[in-house]
């Protein structure tokens, strides 16, 4: 049995962190399906892996964390603490005696070491830093976390819209299409938008424009 994890959805300022653990046999299916990064899949055949994942897949768990939850818990944690206390929080329900993660902490070996220093058993646990390209089975549970990340900003998009019909973009800074829903969404409203991360720079950037622009205005 081997078991990997990862996450989708660090940087956006829209939108949850997910974090997605899977456990197989062996990866031979994994390896015949060339489950890899996925970054490097296009959505549609991410959501035909997902679901052939999940198929075959002797267990899997997602972990969903808001984005009040994460502004919450950068008061007290760094963002790389809040990705090991997710990490810790899967593999706890997956109780694998091997696992492969993809490392957030630019050193691989604490990130590994922080993890099992949350669990009660102590399983091997390989970080490694691109491990979703090196280890299809943390390719796979990639696929899991992006495509339950992309149904969640989809359902925020849908529910946002009924107050600004425009699109969302994908929820990252750099996205220009996000950049301008917020923008416009906070000249129209005076606060940002729900499931925005409060915490990150940018949203403080619209907030303290909105600030300034109401002092001109006086």
């Amino acid at each position: 049995m081997i078991s990997g994890a990862d996450e989708a959805g660090r940087g956006p300022v829209l939108g949850p962190l997910v974090v997605a653990g899977v456990t197989f046999k062996d990866d031979s299916k994994l390896i015949e399906y060339n489950v890899r990064d996925s970054k490097k899949i296009t959505p549609k055949r991410r959501e035909m892996l997902a679901k052939m994942i999940k198929k075959i897949a002797v267990n899997y768990e997602i972990l969903v964390i808001p984005a009040k939850d994460i502004d919450d818990m950068r008061k007290v944690m760094t963002l790389n603490e809040i990705e090991v206390n997710g990490f810790t929080k899967v593999i706890k329900k997956l109780k694998p005696k091997v696992c492969y993660v993809d490392s957030a902490d630019v050193n691989e070996n604490r990130f590994g070491r922080d993890i099992l220093a949350g669990l009660s058993f102590k399983p091997d646990i390989i970080s490694r830093h691109k491990a979703d390209d090196i280890y299809p089975v943390v390719g796979a549970a990639s696929i899991l976390a992006k495509t339950r990340r992309d149904e969640e900003v989809r359902d925020i998009e849908l529910e946002l819209r009924k107050k600004l019909n425009l699109p969302l973009g994908s929820g990252y800074p750099a996205d220009p299409v996000t950049k301008r829903f917020l923008s416009i969404w906070v000249e129209r409203f005076g606060k940002l938008p729900p499931y925005t991360r409060h915490s990150w720079k940018t949203a403080q950037k619209l907030i303290e424009e909105k600030v300034t622009k109401k002092l001109d205005d006086f």
